[in-house]
């Protein structure tokens, strides 16, 4: 399979546009937003309620477990788009690869289910 640097010109016009988009639309909302600023608006907020205390408090490990879990398995779908793309010229040799990289997902999930890492307390 010969790919040459044109082959990649729609990737780059499609990441230039949403880059370009989402610039476009924070620097338009930044521009025709309302500017209104007050002694409530420019409190601290967070879930309604009043922030008392010291700001370093410990999180429990479990909350980063599944943040690193959901970037794992989200990272998973990025690998499976390009296969599913060329399915079929990769043919049987393709399949037996996504096979393999699938049985070891399947297997990592497993083992974290075993291990409760997706169970809160």
């Amino acid at each position: 399979m010969h790919t040459t640097q044109a082959d990649y010109f729609p990737i780059l016009m499609q990441t230039l546009l949403a880059v370009g988009f989402v610039a476009g639309t924070i620097f338009v909302s930044g521009k025709l937003g309302p500017k209104r600023h007050s002694v409530n608006k420019d409190k601290n907020f967070e879930c309604g309620i009043e922030s008392v205390g010291n700001a370093r408090i410990p999180f429990s490990v479990k909350y980063f477990l599944v943040a690193i879990l959901f970037v794992l398995f989200d990272v998973e779908v990025i690998f499976m788009y390009p296969w599913a793309v060329n399915f079929r010229a990769m043919g049987t040799e393709g399949l037996i690869k996504m096979g393999i990289f699938m049985l070891l997902l399947i297997v990592g999930f497993f083992y974290v289910m075993k291990k409760k890492g997706l169970e809160w307390e």
